[in-house]
Parts: structure tokens; sequence; C-alpha cells
């Protein structure tokens, strides 16, 4: 890895602002960021995101790359959870499993949003329609863990903790973060397409305020997951090493989906960062409604305690380096 890279990923704005939370917590100093500031924030991260990938989207249009990426990308979603399932098996339940699995599989935005910073810091390109291959590969993790749980355990299940299927489906794919994004890629590439002065309209919010709003985010972020990284005794070392070792697994696989695309290095970081992330809020959200079995502090303090901050600090650095070393040609 170039040693360059990581200085300069680990002094940027963002990193610094999550240390910077992290430590606060670890100094037990009496700062907090009031309650609805932090989903205040990630609601605008969402809406600015998806708003620009729907510009970008009307752009490249719908022609090569974008449609097989997106494919890809849905089918990683389908892939790496079964992965992660068959592994966490040798040490938990189906239940656990299943949940982990699903946390995995799915994604996470903030880290989405950290290596587009990191891309625009290196002054390497990337395309908007990255946004939806985020927005798609949420949803199909969790319906796999749930299935997962569905013909994994059914006789261990009472009759009242019975999956309906309509609720499932309904909180999958029409979570918040998930309609907030896809409804802001639909706005943008509207927009793109009717008005393009309106975009101009839009730019303070979406674009002059973006990285601020970033970096409020994860001195959010930093405390969290400080918190969640000192509960990370309960879990166990399997677990530990587990939510360590798999981002780089998946991180690998990701990388060579993304050479048989032949995406370019920018694309190629952030399709490999999105395998290699997890999800810390849609599905835990989903697993606490229809896997009440399972344990949270397995799946929310392992991806918020280790998976995102290794993933910010170190993984993005390593990520773009694997995906020099497997795309040399471009």
């Amino acid at each position: 890895m170039g040693q360059n890279l990581f200085i300069q990923n680990a002094l940027s704005p963002p990193i610094l602002f999550f240390f910077l939370g992290a430590i606060a917590y670890a100094l037990k100093s009496d700062f907090e960021i009031p309650a609805p500031l932090p989903k205040l924030f990630s609601l605008y991260l969402l809406l600015a995101i998806g708003f620009k990938g729907g510009i970008e989207l009307q752009k490249s249009g719908f022609s090569y790359p974008v449609l097989p990426t997106v494919v890809a990308a849905i089918f990683m979603s389908l892939l790496i959870p079964l992965i992660c399932f068959v592994i966490l098996r040798f040490k938990f339940d189906v239940f656990n499993a299943a949940a982990i699995s699903a946390a995995y599989g799915s994604i996470s935005a903030v880290t989405f949003i950290t290596a587009e910073s990191f891309l625009e810091s290196q002054n390497i390109p990337f395309d908007g329609f990255m946004v939806a291959a985020l927005a798609l590969m949420e949803s199909p993790a969790i319906i796999i863990g749930l299935l997962l749980v569905k013909f994994g355990a059914t006789k261990d299940r009472p009759i009242k903790r019975k999956m309906k299927w309509g609720s499932i489906l309904h909180e999958s794919m029409l979570n918040g973060s998930v309609y907030l994004l896809l409804g802001s890629l639909l706005i943008g590439f509207l927009t793109s397409a009717v008005d393009p002065s309106d975009i101009k309209k839009m730019e303070p919010f979406t674009g002059e305020l973006f990285y601020g709003a970033e970096c409020f985010f994860l001195l959010d972020m930093g405390i969290v997951a400080a918190q969640r990284l000192a509960r990370l005794n309960k879990t166990g070392a399997f677990l530990i090493i587990f939510s360590i070792l798999m981002p780089i697994v998946n991180a690998i696989l990701g990388s060579v989906v993304a050479r048989l695309l032949n995406l370019d290095p920018g694309n190629a970081l952030l399709f490999v960062v999105l395998c290699a992330s997890a999800s810390y809020l849609a599905v835990p959200t989903a697993m606490r409604m229809t896997v009440p079995e399972a344990r949270p502090s397995y799946y929310i303090s392992t991806t918020l305690g280790l998976t995102f901050p290794f993933n910010i600090i170190f993984g993005i650095p390593v990520y773009m380096s694997l995906v020099n070393t497997m795309i040399p040609q471009i």
C-alpha cells in the first residue's frame, strides 16, 4: 500500500473529525451532539449523493457500464451474505449467523461517501451511477438474511414469530435510507433532463455544504463507534477477527468483479468499498423487527465498532492499492 495514500486519508478532515469524536468518548469528555442532528445530517448526505447521482446518471445514460455494474452490485449483495453465513455457522446459531451475514452483505452509505471524498482528494474521477448501485445493494442482503432464517430455523421458531413477507419486503425495499436515496436519484435525473438550470439553484445545498456536513456526521460517528468498540469484549475473538478479515475478503471478490466489468479506478474503488462495507442502520432495524433471537451486540458492535472505522481509516487506501494492482491496464 502506498504510504502516502494512508497518510493523506488518515489526515483528511472527515477522518480527523472521526478521531476527534472517538477521543472525546475515550477521555470521557462531556462533549455531546444533540440526538436529532446526526439524523438530520445523515438524511442530508443521502439526499445530496442521491441528487448528484441522478444528475450524473442522466449524463451517462444507461449504456455500458451502468447496467452491468448495477446488476453485478445486486449479485454481490446476494452472494456475500451466503459466504458469510457458511463461515459464521461454525460458531453461531442460525439466527445470529443470518443477522450478521445480512449486515455484511449490505452496505454503509457513510463509508461510500468517505470513499468519494478520498477519490476527490486524489483527483481520481468516478461516475454518479454508482449511487444507484449503493441504493440497490441494501435490500437484497436483508432478504437473503431472512430467507436463511426461514429455511434454516423453521422448527426452532414459535408460530407467532413466523415471518410476514409483505412487511419484510416493505421494510427491506422501502426503508428510509433506500427510499430517500432512490427518490433523490430520480429527482436529480428528472431535473437534469427537464430543466438543468435548476441544478445550479441546488448546488449551494448539495455541493458546497456537503464536505462540512460529512465532517460533522463523522464527528458523531466517532463517538458512536468508540461506544460500540468498548462493548466488543462481549462478541468474542472469532467475531472480532471476522469483522476485520471479511471486509478484506469481500474487497478482493469485489475487485475481481470490477476487473471483469472493466471499471475505471474510481468506479472500481467505489464498487469494492460497497462490497467491503457493512450496514449498521437498515439491517439492524430489519433484524430487530424480524429476528429478535439474534443479539444486536453481535451485528451492531462489530459493524460499527470495528468494520466501519477499519474501512474508513485503513480499508479505503488498502482497497485503492488493491484496485491499482488488479486493474493495472487502466
